[in-house]
């Protein structure tokens, strides 16, 4: 039995590892597969990261939130799952907080957050 999950657990670690790192506060675009009846197409989800949750664990998940039409839409994808194709980090975001619920209650130019500067060496 203990052959099975050290299995089950390499091909999660193997399934995790095709993604890039990125953390709360990162503009991520994530392609998803859709299927309409028999038609299969890849749609992008770009958005910010407000949230991991269960970082490192079997039932790993992140929230994405954009904003369409002066609506905020936020999705929750699991990092293993087989309608993930890819992630892009667009740009890697300068905060605090590992949670980022406050962006809910903002609008404009208060809801943005500061890019982090890379040095290239």
């Amino acid at each position: 039995m203990s052959e099975l999950l050290k299995f089950v657990e390499q091909d999660y670690k193997d399934a995790r590892s095709k993604f890039p790192a990125f953390k709360a506060g990162d503009t991520v675009n994530v392609h998803v597969k859709i299927t309409e009846g028999n038609k299969e197409r890849i749609q992008q989800f770009q958005g910010t990261v407000i949230q991991r949750k269960n970082v490192n664990s079997n039932g790993e998940t992140f929230t994405v939130r954009k904003v369409s039409n002066s609506i905020g839409v936020e999705r929750i994808f699991p990092i293993i799952s087989p309608s993930l194709e890819k992630i892009e980090v667009l740009r890697e975001g300068k905060v605090r907080r590992a949670k980022l619920f406050y962006l809910r209650g903002r609008q404009g130019k208060s809801a943005k957050i500061k890019e982090k500067i890379r040095v290239k060496k």
